[in-house]
């Protein structure tokens, strides 16, 4: 059986610190099923959150710095779509050139 992996945004880790904090009356497994994540996920978020120092460092599109980054980021991966699909038609080219 497979596991999906599953990318919440910076902003969902927060609220679900924020959760946590605010209800002290629950326990952590309580905490992690009412918003729908592993216990092991929440105790990460937060061990995350406290080494550094309120925030949260998220992997994704969230991590960009600016706007510039994000769209320096979709060119490169837009210029390197381009230059595989231009490496098939060559192949294309070459295999039926040799008819």
């Amino acid at each position: 059986m497979s596991r999906q992996k599953n990318h919440h945004t910076k902003q969902f880790k927060l609220d679900a610190i924020n959760y946590r904090k605010e209800h002290p009356d629950l326990t952590q497994v309580e905490c992690a099923k009412n918003l729908g994540i592993g216990v092991s996920t929440l105790a990460r978020w937060e061990a995350q959150f406290r080494d550094n120092d309120g925030d949260i460092p998220v992997i994704g599109s969230g991590s960009y710095a600016s706007e510039e980054e994000k769209e320096i980021a979709r060119l490169k991966r837009e210029l390197r779509d381009a230059q595989d699909a231009l490496d098939v038609l060559k192949k294309a080219i070459g295999i039926l050139g040799k008819d």
